[in-house]
């Protein structure tokens, strides 16, 4: 990677049921509505912000952004995401 290239930050937008709407615990992990891996932030938070929008009268279901790529390279700087 040269110093030109941005480093690809993967991001994963997943959603589902969860046990109380205060927690992020999910009432069933099987049945996690998995809406993909996005190479950006603003990409993901595009589909966050659909999938969200679908269930928005549905308090028990939560979608959440997860930044992959600082469990993939936790020693790395993520500010800019």
């Amino acid at each position: 990677m040269t110093e030109t290239t941005s480093r690809q930050l993967l991001h994963l937008v997943m959603g589902g049921a969860v046990k109380n709407p205060l927690t992020l615990e999910f009432a069933d992990p099987s049945a996690i509505d998995v809406v993909g891996v996005f190479p950006s932030y603003a990409a993901a938070l595009e589909a966050w912000r659909g999938a969200a929008q679908r269930t928005v009268d549905d308090a028990e279901t939560r979608y959440v952004i997860v930044h992959l790529h600082r469990l993939l390279e936790p020693g790395q700087d993520g500010a800019s995401d």
